[in-house]
């Protein structure tokens, strides 16, 4: 299956670093908040990440540019519609992850891949709340995991 958009649940410490490397490497990155101030903190955390990497030198303006202008914030869940991949980077609460599976599960194509940031949380209760358990994942700092 080929990654074409990829959505962001979540734009804490977390889910902005994620949204970031995604949109850096070219893809359509669609973060979604609960609420606008947090939606906007975290967009603000990206380019602030991203100016400091214009001042290392790491990357040109250009770039800088190019991966701001991947990103797409939100506070509609529903707006991940056409994600063909979905990361999750919510706070580490295991009801509260299983519900967001199980909503990502009812907006996101059957296609689409669920994956979560979790550090603590079991995979399997997520993924039990969808129709899609083989297709939902863990992404640890190592390595991603069913």
């Amino acid at each position: 299956m080929t990654i074409k958009s990829v959505g962001v649940v979540g734009c804490g410490l977390m889910g902005s670093g994620i949204a970031q490397v995604s949109a850096q490497a070219g893809y359509p990155t669609t973060v979604v908040e609960a609420s606008q101030e947090l939606l906007e903190r975290g967009l603000a955390s990206i380019t602030r990440n991203l100016d400091g990497l214009v001042a290392k030198a790491r990357i040109d303006a250009a770039a800088r540019d190019a991966a701001r202008g991947q990103l797409t914030g939100t506070t509609r869940y529903e707006d991940l519609k056409g994600c063909d991949l979905v990361i999750e980077a919510i706070t580490e609460n295991q009801p509260l992850k299983n519900e967001t599976f199980a909503r990502l599960d009812s907006i996101c194509a059957p296609h689409a891949l669920l994956a979560s940031n979790t550090s603590s949380c079991n995979l399997t209760g997520m993924a039990a709340g969808t129709r899609r358990p083989a297709r939902c994942w863990a992404c640890t700092s190592s390595t991603p995991s069913r």
